[in-house]
């Protein structure tokens, strides 16, 4: 049987910190191996004397939590290492980005766009979805209104008996990394686009050429059109 994997993650908040609110889905055919990528991706961490941490951009550009302990140099090369992973990753991605102001804290509205967003891109690639036998999601229920949607996008569009819902967690699956890695990267592309970028992001990306010509430019070869 064919299999459709679907890793998806959000970006932001609801309660009126976060400028912006992005979800992304990242596609995966169970066919197309990914082991040996990953096998090469921790033999490159340890080669460098980096620590196999699970990936996740917000702490490690920050110098929190798992990576508290690392200096920013080391927490560069990390960063440095999983873009490289990517770019050899059998994977498509959609992003769908929202800024917050133009819901003035309307949840219900800001479902709404997410859900007819989402079931147009569906249908726009629906000869895709169509050629496997299961569509299997994985989220880990984080945002209730991201399990809403999702929901009522995909039972919309596919059909039920397809779709198969797991709930992971991004310390158990690479690609569910994969999807915060992107989420990091298209909002950090909003930031520089908007001149809303930080301290931070010019520390771990540069200036926005370098950033475009050194991670955007690479991740959206991964974009599905």
């Amino acid at each position: 049987m064919s299999e459709l994997s679907v890793f998806v993650d959000e970006s932001g908040d609801l309660g009126g910190v976060s400028n912006y609110y992005l979800v992304t889905l990242v596609f995966h055919d169970q066919n197309d191996a990914i082991v040996e990528r990953i096998d090469r991706y921790e033999r490159a961490l340890s080669q460098s004397s980096l620590p196999n941490t699970p990936f996740h951009a917000g702490p490690l550009l920050n110098g929190n939590g798992d990576y508290k302990d690392l200096p920013k140099e080391q927490r560069r090369h990390m960063l440095s290492a999983f873009r490289a992973f990517i770019q050899h990753l059998p994977i498509r991605y959609l992003c769908l980005q929202y800024r917050m102001s133009e819901f003035a804290g309307n949840q219900n509205g800001l479902a709404e766009r997410m859900r007819r967003d989402l079931t147009v891109e569906l249908f726009d690639h629906l000869k895709v979805f169509q050629r496997y036998d299961t569509v299997k999601i994985y989220y880990d229920n984080g945002q209730p209104i991201v399990t809403e949607v999702i929901h009522s996008a995909l039972e919309y569009v596919l059909a039920r008996d397809v779709i198969v819902y797991r709930e992971a967690t991004p310390r158990a699956y690479r690609l569910f990394q994969v999807a915060d890695y992107i989420c990091t990267i298209e909002l950090t592309a909003i930031k520089f686009d908007s001149k809303e970028d930080t301290k931070t992001d010019r520390l771990f990306f540069g200036t926005r050429r370098t950033f475009k010509k050194g991670f955007l430019l690479y991740l959206r070869k991964k974009r599905m059109n």
